[in-house]
């Protein structure tokens, strides 16, 4: 089916305590790998891509390798650009069919925040094109975000909503990018997502929320994958922040640690094998699983 805009999915998803799972993309392989996974639980998906897998491979290369896929899936598939801080990015992804984008200026000042937000949402909404915004900063390594948390205050997180009229809210609760993080333990406090959930109705959107399972680590470690931290948010905290709105969760750092792991396990047995379709397959193959695994622990896979 074509692109949707997954707006009506995570509302749906945060008013029945479920989450939209939204995996980071930039090669056939994880389009794929992302695709497999969301078909074998029956579950709407969102791919995204960062404008480092744009510099990577090229938006309209990633268009259309997306839009291919979901044309030939009977799921729903929404393509969505994460971490949009470029202006001129954000409207070539509207232009192109992209049906959601993040606008993220959240390093800027609450005004400069809302002016720039209102500006995306105003070209967006006029081509059905679904908005998410972030306040406050969620810190981290990964990709091109780099930074410190500065969490997100519930009382302007409602302020904020109303004026930019955005459709989803990404929160900085006390996740972090990356699989190193910047600021000690993993966590998320609930407490202020709990705040943030009454104040503000709109889908919440999890970023930095890697969980990175002694199961998987173990595979990376044995692989040999040099993991620089170990430690991912606890499974029943993810569980638990759906509860209080969470509608989106994004993935990207357990997807790359199960791809590494998949191209390394793959030569370390099969070392003469110089076929790149081999070694990608199996690196495709370990990531469908891990996406699977995460599927099935946002709660998506109950609701089809």
């Amino acid at each position: 089916m074509p692109l949707v805009n997954p707006l009506a999915l995570l509302r749906h998803a945060r008013a029945h305590q479920y989450a939209i799972g939204a995996f980071n993309v930039n090669n056939l392989e994880t389009i794929q790998s992302v695709i497999g996974a969301a078909e074998h639980c029956n579950t709407p998906v969102i791919l995204q891509t960062s404008q480092g897998a744009i510099n990577y491979a090229g938006i309209e290369q990633l268009y259309c390798m997306i839009a291919t896929a979901a044309a030939h899936s009977p799921i729903p598939v929404t393509l969505h650009l994460d971490h949009g801080t470029d202006l001129a990015i954000i409207k070539q992804a509207i232009k192109i069919g992209y049906t959601s984008v993040m606008i993220d200026v959240s390093a800027y000042t609450y005004q400069k925040n809302i002016q720039l937000t209102k500006q995306v949402v105003t070209w967006a909404h006029k081509k059905k094109v679904c908005v998410e915004a972030e306040l406050g900063t969620l810190g981290g390594n990964e990709d091109l975000i780099h930074g410190k948390i500065q969490y997100t205050d519930p009382e302007l997180a409602k302020d904020f909503a109303e004026q930019t009229g955005c459709d989803t809210l990404a929160v900085a609760i006390g996740t972090s990018h990356g699989a190193h993080k910047l600021q000690g333990e993993p966590h998320i406090n609930l407490t202020l997502l709990a705040q943030i959930a009454k104040k503000v109705s709109i889908p919440l959107v999890l970023h930095g929320a890697s969980m990175l399972s002694s199961k998987s680590t173990n595979r990376a470690k044995k692989a040999g994958v040099k993991l620089s931290h170990t430690k991912g948010i606890p499974l029943q905290d993810i569980k638990q922040a759906i509860t209080y709105g969470i509608a989106k969760i994004n993935t990207d750092t357990d997807l790359r640690i199960a791809f590494d792991t998949g191209v390394r396990e793959f030569m370390k047995y099969h070392a003469a094998d110089i076929d790149a379709r081999h070694v990608l397959s199996n690196a495709r193959t370990v990531m469908q699983k891990t996406i699977q695994e995460h599927i099935k622990i946002f709660g998506t896979q109950r609701t089809r």
